[in-house]
């Protein structure tokens, strides 16, 4: 039986070739594909740390061997609609800030229909707990997140009651990384509806309620082509935190969709999407001393 032999550039194209027969990021075999080299790398990950054992939820830890100097930590929240998905679908997440020279941190929660807002922030708020007391971040924590992620992020970051509830101090935290966040939206669907509460209630877990300027710098960007998550999300949560004189950077970035802006991370495509690059001079100006 012959024996074949690939060198980098073919063993590149072969996963270039299967990443081509999948069209969306999250299916099973697109995140095989997206993670496989994940496990390769100047970096070592810590799996299934238990940080909240009231309610079982557990975290993933990755850290390079050479740490950035004066780098905060990376707290990385998933999205799936608050209702689905896995830490460990999000490797490449976590491989791309290591290899960056970040630890990084990426919780899994609770999600609906197990349980309903605010549960699944409060867990958010858990893992950040934990990483203060553990990591113990001599640089702070910047909170990432995509989608639903995004939001309990960005929530976590705007509404101080979270982490004062777990004995955190707000001021830990000096940056937020969001990736198309529906930060300020009004649940239509019924799962949405059941999910957030009464429409009383809606203004709790609308980020914009909390801004008053003295959130953290934050970046936004979202994909032009998002159909998930409209636009107006970010614009809403820009124009509110510069009329409080906050800090914050958009960008609306053409030709992504929804699942691309995160998948925009993964080796794959990583170098024909300019989000890496957005994210990393963010992060820059967070690892200067001030």
């Amino acid at each position: 039986m012959p024996v074949l032999k690939f060198g980098r550039k073919g063993f590149l194209i072969m996963f270039a070739a299967l990443a081509s027969l999948i069209t969306q990021a999250c299916s099973q075999a697109g995140l095989f594909v997206a993670n496989a080299p994940t496990y390769f790398g100047d970096y070592k990950v810590q799996t299934d740390i238990l940080y909240d054992p009231q309610t079982g939820q557990k975290l993933d830890v990755y850290r390079p061997d050479t740490v950035k100097q004066n780098s905060p930590v990376i707290v990385f929240l998933y999205g799936g609609r608050w209702s689905e998905g896995s830490k460990n679908d999000y490797r490449f997440v976590g491989s791309f800030f290591a290899q960056n020279g970040y630890v990084t941190v990426i919780p899994d929660y609770r999600k609906y229909p197990a349980v309903k807002f605010p549960a699944f922030v409060e867990d958010a708020a858990q893992a950040v707990q934990w990483v203060g007391k553990h990591i113990k971040p001599e640089n702070g924590i910047v909170l990432s997140g995509h989608s639903a992620g995004a939001h309990m992020g960005a929530l976590l970051a705007a509404d101080e009651r979270y982490l004062q509830a777990v004995d955190v101090d707000p001021r830990n935290i000096t940056g937020f990384v969001g990736l198309a966040g529906p930060y300020s939206f009004t649940p239509e669907a019924e799962d949405l509806k059941d999910m957030f509460g009464r429409p009383e209630n809606y203004p709790q877990m609308q980020v914009t309620t909390f801004i008053d300027g003295a959130e953290p710098p934050m970046l936004l960007l979202h994909g032009a082509e998002d159909e998930t998550v409209k636009a107006a999300n970010y614009e809403k949560l820009e124009t509110k935190i510069k009329e409080q004189g906050g800090a914050v950077e958009t960008h609306l970035v053409d030709g992504l969709g929804h699942v691309d802006i995160v998948s925009a991370l993964t080796w794959i495509y990583r170098s024909q999407r300019p989000v890496d690059t957005l994210i990393l001079e963010f992060l820059a100006g967070k690892s200067q001393k001030e």
